[in-house]
């Protein structure tokens, strides 16, 4: 009698047939079959199998438990199950792969240099040997994990994984947009909104350069990845413009100011002085 198994990390654990029983009603379920009773008939063929193939003194492994499981659901006529079970089967390894990919990063992360591991190196605007470096790639290497496991079609994260393609950002992939482009043109036109007040549009070159960087700063808050103003340029023209002509106003009037003083008040004389 089976008392013991070996899992898949040498350790022993005690061996439970009514884990096999609820694998194999589970799918079973899948294919719309609810017969428990049934599940347990075959756990138990699969035990006594497994039992006579197991040399005397050793404990079987859960991987030839589960492989037994396939054997005796396909010999017994129940193809539509063993089918669910090998899914259900090979997506549970590709699961403890990923756990076991993502803590070996996190080891690397721990106790090597970013001269020795490219993750760390991967962000030129992160110092990965820092104590907040490492604990930012933590976070982001814990998030590709996840998206890859829980949230992109199984065969978008393999072509990622293999290099086929490359989705950028990974680690912000449900969280937000990535590098973007701001028009200093449209947002300064008729003013714009930071989440928390409205900026009316600016009057002079020195406000228009000053919510330009209120702009970036207020975006960085709410976006990942690269931004930029491809056009700083010519977004600043409006605010140049604006400022020769409050300049141009003001040194109009101290000039009219100017030549009336001189003139006594009449600026048609000191014109037929000159």
């Amino acid at each position: 009698m089976i008392t013991k198994i070996i899992k898949r990390d040498g350790r022993e654990a005690a061996f439970n047939i009514e884990k096999i029983a609820n694998a194999i009603f589970k799918a079973e379920q899948a294919v719309g079959v609810q017969d428990y009773n049934g599940a347990m008939n075959l756990a138990c063929e699969v035990a006594r199998r497994v039992e006579e193939e197991t040399a005397e003194g050793q404990y079987p492994e859960v991987e030839q438990i589960q492989n037994m499981v396939e054997t005796v659901l396909i010999e017994r006529g129940h193809a539509r199950t063993a089918k669910e079970f090998i899914l259900y089967r090979a997506e549970r390894t590709r699961i403890r792969e990923m756990n076991t990919r993502l803590m070996k990063t996190y080891e690397d992360l721990t106790f090597k240099a970013a001269s020795e591991v490219d993750v760390k190196r991967e962000n030129a605007n992160i110092d990965g040997d820092t104590a907040m470096g490492t604990m930012l790639k933590y976070g982001s290497e814990g998030a590709k994990q996840f998206y890859e496991l829980y949230v992109l079609d199984p065969k978008i994260s393999a072509a990622h994984r293999s290099g086929d393609i490359h989705i950028h950002d990974l680690d912000f992939y449900t969280l937000t947009t990535t590098c973007c482009q701001i028009d200093l043109l449209r947002l300064f036109k008729d003013g714009f909104s930071t989440g928390h007040g409205h900026l009316r549009e600016p009057q002079d070159i020195q406000s228009y350069s000053a919510l330009a960087c209120i702009a970036i700063q207020a975006n960085q808050n709410d976006q990942h990845g690269g931004q930029s103003i491809p056009n700083f340029d010519y977004g600043m023209t409006e605010g140049i413009k604006k400022t020769y002509a409050k300049l141009f106003r003001k040194n109009l009037a101290k000039a009219v100011d100017l030549i009336c003083y001189n003139g006594g008040g009449d600026p048609a004389a000191l014109s037929e002085e000159m």
